[in-house]
């Protein structure tokens, strides 16, 4: 979380319960599969509930990334949507340097709650945004977790967004996470499926596996499928894409959303946006053209 003060998006602004199954049901009959709820934080929302029931009604795969501060209050809910696996961010396992990055005091909670998903058999994935002199010393301390737990954590390369305090020296590239890992265990490959952001391990004897999101030194654009509609309604063919087609105020206007699906699928460009260069460490993060990644949401 920044230090500064977090402007809210009007509610008017964002779209409704109905605006959001409707929008949902265009990209299904598009051929849309999974739908991911994410943030922000999805569960902070009063209608979370009904959003998430009437999207199970859908022959899709529904699913959520979360803090999980909140998620003993819906888990019932979430049993009952059919939803079987939960990705939850969390960057840190020492409750102080959690309170430093989050600046809320609520590590025990959110480690409460992994436990309780764990206890309802939900696939819990650990997301973990890796960076240089915070927090990689704690990278073989997640891997040490999937020694008798079924979580599956993923480290994530430090990616850059407006006003993020992204500097490429912060960046622990893929290649350094494995070297870090295989200092103190010995792992295994395990096979991605074709559209995975992920490359996949696991450690022998393992109940848990771990994997790397590597955006910044092997990106994974050739095969990346997702698709982003932000909480205000716009469409992002990639998370740096410079462009966004507003969705929500054309469907407010009874214009034909598909048309503009279709073309903003055909604005998407070859790797990363169009904007970020192959080689990370030249990469200026004040020149980039996207939101900050705490207002992108979706």
């Amino acid at each position: 979380m920044p230090n500064e003060q977090v402007d809210v998006t009007p509610h008017s602004k964002l779209m409704s319960k109905d605006e959001i199954i409707s929008l949902a049901s265009t990209f299904i009959q598009l051929g849309v599969t999974k739908i991911r709820l994410t943030g922000g934080e999805p569960l902070v929302r009063k209608d979370v509930g009904d959003i998430i029931l009437a999207l199970s009604q859908f022959d899709i795969k529904l699913t959520m990334t979360t803090n999980a501060v909140l998620i003993h209050q819906y888990i019932s809910l979430l049993k009952q949507a059919g939803v079987s696996s939960i990705n939850v961010s969390l960057d840190t396992l020492n409750p102080a340097k959690f309170l430093a990055l989050t600046k809320r005091d609520q590590y025990q909670q959110v480690k409460d709650n992994i436990d309780l998903l764990l206890r309802n058999d939900f696939h819990v994935k650990i997301n973990v945004v890796t960076m240089r002199g915070i927090n990689d010393n704690e990278i073989n301390d997640f891997v040490a977790w999937t020694m008798h737990t079924p979580v599956h954590v993923r480290f994530i390369e430090f990616m850059p967004f407006n006003e993020n305090q992204w500097n490429h020296e912060k960046v622990f590239t893929y290649q350094q996470i494995l070297q870090t890992i295989e200092q103190e265990f010995s792992f295994v490959k395990i096979k991605d499926e074709i559209n995975d952001t992920t490359k996949k391990y696991q450690c022998l004897n393992h109940e848990g596996t771990f994997a790397i999101i590597s955006t910044m030194t092997h990106p994974f654009c050739s095969t990346c499928n997702r698709l982003r509609l932000t909480a205000d309604g716009k469409m992002k063919n990639c998370l740096f894409s410079k462009t966004e087609t507003d969705l929500l105020s054309a469907y407010r206007m009874g214009h034909n959303i598909e048309a503009l699906i279709r073309e903003n699928l055909r604005m998407k460009e070859a790797s990363l946006g169009g904007q970020l260069l192959n080689d990370y460490t030249l990469i200026d993060s004040a020149q980039l053209e996207n939101r900050r990644m705490i207002s992108i949401g979706g």
